[in-house]
């Protein structure tokens, strides 16, 4: 089981961009904490040691959708059997990223990564799929370097299967929970106007929020064209050292 979950910072909370000039936006007003359930486990929830955090990861919502949208046509194109131990593999013991092939074989491995480089220490989730014989499967993965200081809830790493379909069918829930969210959100601001000395333009925030509801949908049609032979050499050249 896996489920992206979330909860927004209460409106009248939520801190404009800028000092002058204090802006409201659809990027702005997703602001809240967010983890994944992930079997028994939370990802992205913090120790109570770990100083000056909230129980979970405090950012803009927009963030985590954004990325999950952009990785999940790569992590539901299925993985070649003999690239099953490159995606799975650690890339700290890679040898250094030169030429074509090698930079080809890096960034279609960082395609199936979520992007938490906007948190400290964060930890390094990951994910592919594996079809076979009456399996269809996508393996989520994580691993964090306890740097002494930011800790979380989860073991330092794990791997947990989950069917193909349970995937995507939690991509698509945290989708529309959001869109929900945010649609009750934008409702709220314009029944009552900006806050006082925030500027927000309603016509535009509606406009962008129905756009972004078309966006995994339209992300979903992108089919990847994977150059499996750069693939395979470049991973060749980088588990070579």
């Amino acid at each position: 089981m896996i489920r992206f979950r979330f909860v927004l910072t209460p409106l009248g909370r939520v801190v404009p961009w800028g000092h002058e000039d204090r802006t409201l936006h659809w990027f702005g007003l997703t602001d809240g904490w967010y983890w994944i359930e992930l079997a028994d486990h939370e990802l992205l929830r913090y120790t109570p040691d770990t100083p000056g955090q909230r129980p979970y990861v405090d950012y803009y919502l927009a963030r985590l959708w954004e990325d999950v949208i952009e990785m999940t046509s790569a992590v539901l194109e299925p993985v070649p059997a003999d690239l099953l131990d490159f995606v799975a593999g650690d890339p700290d013991a890679w040898g250094p990223v030169n030429g074509d092939a090698a930079s080809t074989a890096a960034v279609w491995y960082d395609e199936h990564t979520v992007d938490l480089g906007y948190i400290r220490c964060p930890p390094r989730i990951r994910a592919w799929r594996t079809v076979g014989d009456d399996l269809d499967v996508v393996t989520v993965t994580w691993r964090h370097d306890d740097d002494g200081d930011i800790r979380f809830t989860a073991p330092p790493s794990g791997q947990v299967v989950i069917p193909s379909d349970s995937f995507l069918a939690a991509v698509r829930r945290f989708d529309h929970e959001l869109m929900t969210a945010m649609g009750r959100r934008i409702r709220a601001l314009e029944r009552t106007g900006p806050p006082d000395g925030i500027q927000l333009d309603l016509e535009r925030l509606r406009a962008e929020h129905t756009a972004r509801m078309t966006w995994l949908a339209r992300g979903l049609q992108n089919v990847p064209e994977t150059d499996w032979t750069a693939v395979r050499a470049g991973a060749i050249e980088l588990r070579r050292g």
